[in-house]
């Protein structure tokens, strides 16, 4: 087998695992849970085939002039793949945490910075070497820079606090950032050791497309097999991660504080009136009796 002949078979491999990940994500309604999600193996699927006909058709000598067409459909693509991977990240985030509302919506704040912060370094580090409607490729590839740093923080966010957050190996939640994880990880290695001029066809490109083969593999595997139900976390009050809840829970709700400490002003003003009761009911025995 010739390798370019081997790397039409991997990539339309890679097609059939992106059509059977969205069939059985659609089919086990994980669409409802996370729907960007869902949206990106949508246009996954969509995209791919106009895709492939668009090179296919500027790849010939009378179709020349159709690679504009293809330059813009395919970065505008990119650019909506790497929007809605921020969104997919914080579905995650969101379910890994929706046992602790405090902590998530706390975390969803500190999120939201993180994601901005990660967006303006990525921006001021790019060179913007290329002119015209050329500079698309570089804030295409930054924008994804970012997203695929992202990813990598949240899994490993996710594989240090599994245990506090009882969230089991085989939640789907883990299983999409594992394979995101895996993807960036091959982005940032594998793109890093491949020569700008690579043949589609060089050994690193195997290996590249081998990797996100593995990464669907995961993927498939998790929406296949029956998930676990979560069932509700019970913790004992002196918990760090309960009491780190409670205190996220109350940041920001004045109106909590008002609501604890109303009950006790009157369970206080209640015994200071009973106990003058009591020294009124005395005296007045007394004096009877002296009477």
């Amino acid at each position: 087998m010739s390798s370019q002949l081997a790397m039409s078979v991997m990539s339309g491999a890679e097609f059939l695992l992106w059509v059977v990940l969205a069939f059985l994500f659609w089919k086990k309604g994980l669409h409802r849970r996370f729907p960007s999600m869902g949206a990106y193996l949508a246009l996954r699927v969509a995209s791919a085939p106009v895709l492939f006909a668009a090179l296919t058709i500027q790849s010939q000598p009378w179709g020349r002039n159709y690679f504009l067409v293809y330059f813009f459909a395919y970065w505008a693509v990119y650019i909506a793949s790497a929007v809605l991977l921020f969104f997919v990240c914080m579905e995650v985030f969101r379910s890994a945490l929706s046992a602790f509302p405090g902590l998530m919506k706390l975390g969803v704040v500190i999120f939201h910075w993180a994601v901005l912060a990660s967006v303006i370094v990525t921006f001021s580090s790019i060179s913007f070497a290329h002119r015209g409607f050329l500079v698309i490729t570089d804030f295409s590839l930054g924008l994804m820079r970012s997203v695929s740093i992202l990813e990598l923080c949240l899994l490993a966010f996710l594989c240090l606090s599994m245990n506090a957050l009882r969230l089991p190996v085989r939640d789907v939640a883990f299983g999409i950032a594992l394979g995101f994880g895996v993807m960036s990880t091959n982005d940032f290695v594998v793109v890093s050791l491949m020569s700008h001029n690579a043949s589609l066809t060089a050994p690193l490109q195997f290996v590249y497309e081998s990797v996100i083969l593995v990464a669907l593999g995961i993927w498939v595997a998790y929406a296949a097999l029956p998930e676990p139900a979560r069932k509700p976390v019970v913790m004992p009050a002196s918990s760090t991660i309960y009491r780190w809840n409670e205190i996220a829970s109350a940041l920001g709700h004045t109106g909590t504080q008002v609501a604890v400490q109303q009950p006790a002003n009157n369970f206080f003003l209640t015994d200071v009136e009973n106990v003058v009761e009591r020294v009124l009911t005395r005296n007045l025995k007394k004096r009877e009796s002296v009477g």
